[in-house]
């Protein structure tokens, strides 16, 4: 059964398709909800280990928050978007005006202002992997941690940790009114759905 690391360039070159449709159908529903035009920088997809995906992010002790959902059905495994402060405050600026100075402070509106807009982004790549793979995805309700990086990034580890130690991770940029803005979108799916989603996107877009 192929790993994480055994993923060829064909089957790489698949997932940033994935990557494109699913941001350009982000930056759509975004631009929406904020009342303003969001675009979104072509993202980077990349395979990585535990550890430079953490660095990749940030410092590991950074506060961040992240919203994390749950795939299954045809596909199994966890779908996790890191929202820094400034995209924060960006979100809850616009939708709520008002900011925030640290993590402590955000409010029950707030915190569902960031999980709508984590749900945006993850529901807009699994619709765009489950349209170009023709798989069945069904995600969880939600869920907002707030943590130290390397705390957040420990939750799908233990849970997948036993079958690899490598993320998927879909990096690319929000730009609002010229704004610069990171987008981290990190895929876990096991290793047997990985090894299914592989073989339908590459059948169906080969």
């Amino acid at each position: 059964m192929k790993s994480y690391d055994d993923m060829n360039y064909m089957e790489m070159d698949v997932i940033r398709e994935v990557g494109s449709i699913g941001t350009g159908n982000a930056a759509s529903a975004l631009s929406s909800l904020l009342g303003t035009q969001v675009r979104m920088v072509l993202p980077q997809v990349t395979v990585q280990d535990f550890n430079t995906a953490l660095n990749t992010v940030g410092n590991p002790e950074s506060i961040v928050a992240a919203v994390m959902v749950k795939m299954s059905q045809e596909i199994n495994g966890i779908m996790l978007f890191i929202l820094k402060l400034d995209l924060i405050n960006d979100i809850i600026g616009r939708l709520l005006d008002h900011q925030i100075e640290d993590y402590t402070m955000l409010g029950e509106m707030d915190i569902s202002a960031v999980n709508e807009v984590g749900n945006i982004m993850i529901s807009s790549f699994v619709n765009a992997l489950s349209g170009l793979a023709d798989v069945e995805v069904s995600l969880s309700v939600p869920e907002i941690a707030v943590n130290m990086l390397g705390g957040i990034l420990s939750v799908p580890m233990a849970e997948l940790g036993y079958q690899t130690d490598k993320l998927m991770m879909i990096r690319g940029k929000f730009i609002i009114e010229g704004k610069e803005l990171d987008s981290d979108l990190l895929m876990l799916p096991d290793v047997e759905s990985l090894n299914y989603l592989m073989k339908k996107l590459v059948n169906n877009n080969g």
